[in-house]
């Protein structure tokens, strides 16, 4: 069985869901908390590609951090990327990997795609 990937905020309802669901589907998993353990630039780019969108489409625009600092501009795929290492709570999530797919798990039946 291919490993699974969590990148994990435990104060989001939908992050928390979407580890009830892979227990319930009795699939093991990592979780990574990504606020403690922000990811690379690296990582970033790899998860973008494996999710199949643009950079901006993976930033939380309800985010405070979006409005005070990022809202109304027009920022590149780098400069994204660049936003989201200095303020990680713009990642969208729950972020679920496997076998080299990603799907962010809204609504948490996405996840099926994977499994």
């Amino acid at each position: 069985m291919s490993k699974i990937t969590v990148y994990h905020n435990p104060r989001c309802s939908k992050s928390r869901c979407a580890l009830s669901y892979l227990e319930e589907k009795n699939q093991e998993f990592e979780v990574i908390e990504y606020l403690k353990t922000p990811p690379t630039r690296k990582l970033l780019n790899e998860l973008i590609s494996q999710l199949g969108i643009s950079a901006e489409t993976l930033v939380r625009k309800g985010e405070p951090e979006y409005q005070t600092h990022f809202r109304g501009k027009k920022l590149s795929g780098k400069e994204w990327i660049d936003a989201m290492i200095e303020y990680p709570k713009l990642i969208e999530r729950p972020i679920v990997v496997k076998d080299g797919k990603a799907v962010i798990a809204r609504p948490t039946e996405e996840i099926d795609k994977l499994i």
